[in-house]
């Protein structure tokens, strides 16, 4: 797909890999919408990309009647929506059984189930509605929605059992939704990121970072979200990639803690 003069949905764009993602896209001439909790970050990315190219709904992703209330704005506003990148997400530290011989609060594992794995459903499935309006360009194509996992989804560590299953779950449901949406032209492909650069792991001390690093086979570093933005435009303009989940990690296998 020519992402020029295009209409993205970025969810969790206002900062980290949504951010990078937002930033190429609009790169690359679309008008990208974003979607994200933080209402300081979004209104500071509209200031720093262009309030011509960069719009912010402040929202849950995991709200339906909120997300499709925000789809039937942007066809109002807009006119389409051709590109859905899912980023939004949440992440917990806990164990099944924690050390008090206490079982993994059940609240907390459904809150992350709701933001990642309900969440990009939620805003995937109204994308794809809005996406099978449009008339199909010269390849046939209507739309495309990038979601993100994450290579916990496989290597999960100790403690991240709830991220994991959210993350798997997003890898589970990217064929069958591709399968779906092959009919109306919509491509479906994911991302499942290694350790990236992202402000929440620079914010971790030098030595755990250098930790990480150690295990990474080649290159040496923690990915940059601008990497994680440039998949997300080459699978945007790829036709042929579809229902496929991609690792973006260096080459790394994460062990167990």
């Amino acid at each position: 797909m020519n992402i020029n003069k295009k209409v993205a949905v970025v969810t969790g764009g206002a900062s980290g890999l949504g951010r990078a993602a937002t930033e190429l896209l609009i790169n690359s001439g679309a008008t990208v919408v974003i979607f994200d909790m933080n209402v300081s970050a979004g209104e500071q990315a509209v200031s720093e990309l262009g309030a011509s190219s960069c719009h912010f709904m402040q929202l849950d992703v995991s709200n339906g009647p909120d997300v499709e209330a925000a789809f039937a704005t942007i066809l109002a506003n807009l006119g389409r929506v051709d590109i859905c990148v899912n980023c939004a997400g949440i992440g917990i530290a806990a164990k099944t059984v924690d050390r008090e011989g206490q079982p993994h609060d059940l609240d907390l594992y459904r809150k992350v189930i709701e933001v990642n794995l309900i969440g990009t459903f939620n805003v995937s499935r109204c994308a794809a509605a809005a996406m099978a309006k449009n008339e199909p360009d010269e390849k046939t194509e209507r739309g495309v929605i990038v979601n993100t996992a994450s290579i916990a989804a496989f290597d999960g560590q100790m403690g991240q059992v709830a991220y994991a299953a959210t993350k798997g779950g997003i890898v589970g449901m990217t064929l069958p939704m591709a399968r779906d949406l092959s009919k109306q032209g919509i491509r479906v492909n994911t991302i499942a990121p290694g350790v990236m650069a992202t402000p929440l792991m620079l914010a971790a001390p030098q030595n755990v970072q250098d930790g990480i690093v150690a295990n990474i086979p080649f290159p040496q570093r923690l990915g940059a979200p601008s990497e994680f933005g440039q998949l997300v435009v080459h699978i945007t303009e790829n036709s042929y990639l579809n229902g496929e989940t991609i690792r973006l990690d260096g080459g790394v296998r994460m062990q167990p803690r």
